[in-house]
Formats: C-alpha cells, sequence, structure tokens
C-alpha cells in the first residue's frame, strides 16, 4: 500500500499542542513548529477504523485491559524486538512522563538520589524534582557526534551518592543514539551491583533508522530483567499521543506491585477504550505503515543534512540512529543559549526545542522534528538559512 507522507494536513484549530501554542511558545502565529515530539502525519487507516467502530457502540465505561490488548502488546515486542513477555507484566499509564513520576515515588524516598546522562529528556529530571529527590548526572561523553557512556564516572556517581535509581533513555533522545547490548549489559552490571531500580524509557525503541537493532534493556537476562521497569506506548510510533496509553512493563511482581500501588494511590490506572482499540489495531496492522514512516523520515534526515552542509555550515547535523528528532550543534553562530532562542524563534521564525534544556552537554544545540511533510522542512530550513545569513551581515 502506498503511503502519502507528503499530504499537509491543516492541523491549525484543532487545539493541537503543536500548532495550536506557536504564539504563547514563540511569540508568533508565523512560526513553524518543529518542536514537539508528535507527527503531522495521519495514523494508519486500520487505526481510525477501529476507533471509528469503537466510537459506534456507543458505550465508553471504565475498562479492563483485555486478552487481546495483552496479546496485541506482547506480540508486537517479541516480533520487533526479539523480547517475549508475559501479559501480566503489563500495567498501564496516560503516558511516559506520568510513569517518570511514579516509578521516582515507588523506588525512592525524599532526598535520595536518581542518576540520569544528559543531556537527556528533560521530564528525567522534572520528575525527580517534583518530589524532592537529587539529579546525579553521568553526563555521555561527545565523541565528534557519537555519544558513549561514561562507566567509570558512572560507577563513581552511584557509589558516592547511594542512588537507588537511574532513568535510561533507550533509545537516547535527543542524540538519536541506539545502545547496543554490550553498552547496556555492562550499565547494568553496574546497577545490579549496587542495587538500583532501572527505568528504560524505550517510546522511541520502534523508530529505528539505522543498522543497529534497538535492544530492550531487560531483554538482556534475567538478571536486568529483575530490576527494570521498560516504559513502552504506541504514542510516538503511530502518532497516539493524543490517546493517553502507555504499557509499563515490569517482570519483577515486587516492583510492580510498588509501582502499582502509586497508581492506586493517585487514582490514573486503567484503559481506554478508544486508547486499546487503536493500540491494538496498530500493532496488528500497522507494521507496513511504520516501515514506509520511516522511509520517509530518513528521507527528511538527508534532505536536513545535506542542505545544511551546503548551505548552513554553521549547523552540525548529528548523525541520527532513532527517533525523528534531529540532534543540530548550532554552537558555531556563537550565540548563548537565550540569544539562541530567540534567534530561531524570532529571526528564522522556526519553533525548535534549545538544547539546553536537556540538561549538561546540550548547550548550543537545537532539537528539530523531522516527523513532517518535506515541504515544511524545506520552508523551515529556508527560513533559517535566509536569517543566518542575514545575522552574519549585521555581525560581519
Amino acid at each position: 500500500m502506498a503511503y502519502n507522507f507528503d499530504e499537509t494536513i491543516e492541523r491549525r484549530g484543532t487545539a493541537s499542542a503543536k500548532w495550536d501554542a506557536v504564539k504563547d511558545l514563540f511569540g508568533s502565529e508565523d512560526v513553524l513548529p518543529l518542536w514537539v515530539a508528535d507527527m503531522d502525519f495521519r495514523v494508519p487507516e486500520e487505526v481510525v477504523e477501529a476507533i471509528k467502530q469503537a466510537a459506534d457502540h456507543g458505550v465508553f465505561g471504565y475498562t479492563l485491559r483485555s486478552e487481546e490488548y495483552k496479546e496485541a502488546v506482547s506480540d508486537w515486542m517479541n516480533k520487533r524486538h526479539g523480547w517475549k513477555i508475559d501479559g501480566e507484566w503489563i500495567t498501564q499509564t496516560p503516558g511516559i512522563v506520568n510513569a517518570l513520576n511514579m516509578a521516582v515515588l515507588a523506588y525512592t524516598e525524599p532526598g535520595d538520589s536518581v542518576i540520569v546522562q544528559p543531556p537527556v529528556y528533560y521530564p528525567f529530571m522534572k520528575a525527580i524534582n517534583n518530589h524532592g529527590r537529587k539529579v546525579v548526572d553521568n553526563p555521555l561523553v561527545d565523541r565528534g557526534g557519537h555519544y558513549e557512556m561514561d562507566f567509570d564516572d558512572l560507577e563513581t556517581k552511584v557509589a558516592e551518592s547511594g542512588a537507588k535509581l537511574l532513568f535510561l533513555c533507550n533509545p537516547q533522545n535527543p542524540s538519536g543514539r541506539v545502545w547496543t547490548p554490550e553498552e547496556l549489559k555492562q550499565l547494568g552490571d553496574i546497577c545490579v551491583r549496587h542495587g538500583l531500580t532501572v527505568v528504560s524509557d524505550e517510546i522511541h525503541g520502534d523508530l529505528i533508522l539505522g543498522d543497529q537493532p534497538h535492544t530492550p534493556f531487560a531483554s538482556i537476562s534475567d538478571e536486568l530483567s529483575g530490576i527494570s521497569v521498560t516504559c513502552t506506548a504506541p504514542s510516538k510510533t503511530f502518532n497516539l499521543a493524543g490517546l493517553h496509553t502507555s504499557n509499563i512493563i515490569i517482570p519483577d511482581e515486587t516492583r510492580r506491585k510498588a509501582f502499582n500501588a502509586q497508581l492506586e494511590k493517585f487514582a490514573v490506572g486503567g484503559s481506554s477504550p478508544i486508547g486499546a482499540a487503536a493500540t491494538i489495531a496498530a500493532y496488528r496492522h500497522g507494521e507496513e505503515w511504520l516501515e514506509s514512516l520511516l522511509d520517509y523520515v530518513r528521507g527528511n534526515y538527508a534532505y536536513l543534512k545535506d542542505f545544511a552542509e551546503t548551505n548552513i555550515p554553521q549547523l552540525r547535523v548529528y548523525p541520527l540512529k532513532a527517533t525523528y528528532l534531529a540532534w543540530v550543534d548550532a554552537r558555531a553562530l556563537g550565540l548563548d543559549n537565550k540569544e539562541l532562542e530567540t534567534f530561531m524563534a524570532k529571526e528564522a521564525r522556526v519553533g525548535l526545542n534549545q538544547g539546553h534544556v536537556f540538561g549538561p552537554g546540550g548547550e548550543g544545540f537545537v532539537r528539530v522534528n523531522l516527523a513532517c511533510t518535506r515541504a515544511t522542512l524545506e520552508e523551515a530550513l529556508k527560513r533559517i538559512d535566509e536569517a543566518v545569513k542575514k545575522h552574519q551581515e549585521t555581525t560581519a
């Protein structure tokens, strides 16, 4: 089946957080939003039809997690990632950020330390700070655009801080790195030795663009499975974020009970009949659509990289092995964090995530959402190119 990802779908006026908040966020309606991680693409038709069928039933009462649902999630994990899970390991939250907060409450006490590996998805730090815990940075090492974990520093930080919890981003956001099984095992062995629980955010695990496949942290060994809380969702893969359906996979019964106790405390567990129908349809019938999507994103990434190299050498596009979020080094523009943010929003009229919010190592970078039409990307890059050239003229 042919999928038209070049189709422009009007999202303004639909209460879209991505499109309808640009004036509040960036100061003008005339800003192209390439920031928050949702797509401008229509979901697979099988998902639309499943939602219509659920809607036609006309009753939307409290909903259980059905056997069909658990099988769909389990089968997808096995087929796409070679990870065999038990459906009973699955619990649900409205989103991954919610799960991060629940994990902090379930596995730590006020004043405890939690390890993060910046630059990294900034809700990690917010979830820790929200509840009076301490953020301990184990910064990634940037080796010419290729990020690596610093295991010696991790061992030291864990020992010194007495941390009980580590947030892992797998694949890595914002850099787009796909961790190898060897890297994950080395990290996991350190955590086992020191008694840490690992919360692995794997929401981008289906969005693999390169040759290195995604490896679920919990699939490495039974030992690592036992300390893992794996956060997954169809939201990034199939553009279903607004349906608020995430699957948190916790093999260890004690950890699962502790997590579920927090969900019950805040009454945020449970399933949505629409979200469940969409998830089942996506996992059962969406694979062909996903493969076409990945090809389109690869094309957008190649266009971004070629355009920058040819026209805007001040922007260095880092390798992108996973996600649809390109990590771009803009330090050659010579702007500080606030100046870079103002430049992109006011001068270029493009809304981007600013790198500094991802923690140490993100300063001077921007994150670019490539899950848009090629026409949108072309216009955004044209605007940035013109703004950079104007900036050079005024500062020469």
